[in-house]
């Protein structure tokens, strides 16, 4: 079965950290460039980060210094560490992997201030 499934999500208070994983079946993952996206409520979803095959990093402005992509390819696994979390990070995060344009389920981070 093809899918992506996230996790690591829940509840944090501003300041904290949470790690997203995000792992892969069905596709051959080292190929894949990855990305985390997010949404928040009422909002369109927002790029956050992609890793290319290579293990090169982007990130949206908003986030850069504060998360970090990663990914384990023995793993099929791309991770998400958010670190220094405010309010305003809150949303349903989602991990899309390019070459099959697929998207996982999502997983809620909440922010409390």
């Amino acid at each position: 079965q093809v899918q992506l499934v996230e996790s690591g999500g829940g509840l944090v208070q501003a300041g904290g950290s949470v790690r997203l994983s995000c792992v892969a079946s069905g596709l051959i993952f080292s190929m894949n460039v990855l990305h985390w996206v997010r949404q928040a409520p009422g909002k369109q979803r927002q790029w956050v980060a992609d890793i290319d095959m290579f293990g090169k990093a982007t990130y949206a402005d908003s986030v850069k210094g504060r998360f970090t992509i990663s990914r384990d390819n023995t793993k099929n696994t791309v991770y998400l560490q958010m670190n220094n979390l405010n309010p305003e990070d809150t949303a349903v995060y989602y991990c899309h992997a390019s070459l099959k344009d697929l998207w996982g389920q999502g997983t809620q981070v909440t922010v409390s201030s």
